[in-house]
């Protein structure tokens, strides 16, 4: 009896002191609400890295310590998160803007060429593929088996998960550009001609729509009752759930494109916009907490971890912000400013380690405890151009005292 109770205390022992495993991030923004919170502890901790796979707009996808990206070489690349090195990749027809979708083995990503890709993310084969009439940059969302998608040809798309085929699609007047959002048996989405529309999960149809003032690129955020989604028009909107009616809306002051993360013990949202600021308001009333002024647009989709905000800005650095507060905490810079390229990818959390990526076509691997990044190939051109500049200075100094 002792050496039974013996063997239950060491495995007890055992399960408490073994690393926790690491929460997936396996869609656009995280998960199926899509509010951009990594709310599980891990000690999963990558060293530092960087990977340059072509120009970056979509955001990564993580699932089982490799992360998923599109780029705009027309490829999906799948990345072991531990060493940085790819895994395979899968050449579609065209720049892949579109974030992927990882759910039972396959991923889900849309193309510039207007197809709608599902690949097995073991061997990065084709499993299917759905053809829309335009180019797709809307990231997928992926429920009860069946993947929901916009397209440029002005409709949504609800597709077979694992066949490809066609249930039923939405006319949405113009471009959809913006990811759907599914939860409680609704499809919402918003479009290029200012409409925030929310459909039937099951047949498409048309539960109730909310015109903004101008085109909705911004995927919309759900959390208790409430959807959240910026538009062009500047302001962010907060629409019941049940019949799309305001329940407050806020002005940032210019294109809010960025995706909302919602902190739902805080009851606190935060969003990027072109003006260049980072924004918190009060979920419930839309009032505002405070706002950090980065160097360019943030149209990437704020990340949050512990008591921390990560966000990318077109100035091409990665801000660290504390989320009560709003001051930064502390910043990557890969291109050491001098090269820095914009960041409309949106950052993923991944355990102890940050995943960043630029539209010049590299992705870095930052370890947030200790708040470092790799020294990127830039620093190389950095110190080139000051030994230049050195070199110069003593030239000119010679040929002065001559």
């Amino acid at each position: 009896m002792m050496r039974k109770s013996l063997i239950a205390a060491l495995i007890i022992i055992g399960m408490v002191l073994s690393p926790v495993s690491a929460a997936d991030w396996p869609l656009f923004h995280g998960d199926q609400q899509r509010t951009g919170f990594s709310e599980e502890p891990s000690d999963f901790s990558a060293r530092t890295w960087y990977l340059s796979i072509g120009g970056i707009k979509s955001s990564p996808a993580i699932f089982n310590k490799v992360a998923y990206i599109g780029s705009v070489d027309g490829k999906v690349y799948a990345v072991n998160l531990e060493t940085g090195s790819v895994v395979w990749s899968y050449r579609t027809g065209g720049a892949v803007v579109s974030s992927p979708a990882v759910v039972n083995g396959t991923l889900y990503v849309g193309s510039g060429d207007g197809y709608l890709y599902a690949i097995d993310t073991d061997t990065g084969d084709l499993e299917w593929k759905f053809k829309t009439g335009n180019r797709i940059e809307s990231s997928p969302a992926v429920s009860g088996g069946t993947v929901y998608v916009g397209s440029d040809d002005c409709r949504l798309y609800a597709v077979d998960a694992d066949d490809g085929s066609k249930k039923w699609e939405f006319y949405a007047g113009e471009a959809v550009k913006s990811s759907p959002l599914v939860v409680n048996g609704t499809v919402y989405f918003g479009s290029c001609n200012g409409n925030v529309y929310a459909l039937s999960e099951s047949d498409g149809k048309e539960k109730w729509s909310y015109t903004t003032g101008d085109q909705v690129i911004s995927s919309p955020a759900f959390w208790n009752g409430t959807i959240y989604v910026g538009s062009d028009d500047g302001n962010m909107y907060a629409l019941s759930e049940s019949d799309g009616s305001a329940v407050w809306r806020y002005s940032l002051g210019d294109r809010v494109r960025s995706t909302p993360a919602i902190d739902t013990e805080e009851n606190s949202l935060f969003a990027g916009c072109d003006d260049g600021n980072v924004t918190s308001l009060d979920t419930r009333t839309g009032t505002l907490k405070w706002s950090f002024k980065t160097g360019g647009a943030v149209r990437s989709a704020p990340a949050l971890f512990e008591n921390m905000v990560a966000v990318g800005s077109d100035d091409g650095t990665l801000h660290i912000l504390n989320k009560y507060t709003g001051k930064e905490e502390w910043s990557y810079s890969p291109g050491y400013y001098l090269f820095n390229s914009p960041a409309s990818s949106s950052p993923v959390v991944y355990g102890k380690t940050i995943y960043f990526a630029t539209e010049n076509g590299y992705i870095y691997a930052l370890d947030s405890k200790k708040k470092e990044g790799p020294t990127s190939p830039f620093a190389y051109y950095v110190a080139a151009i000051i030994i230049a500049i050195i070199g110069a200075g003593a030239v000119i100094r010679r040929v002065a005292r001559k």
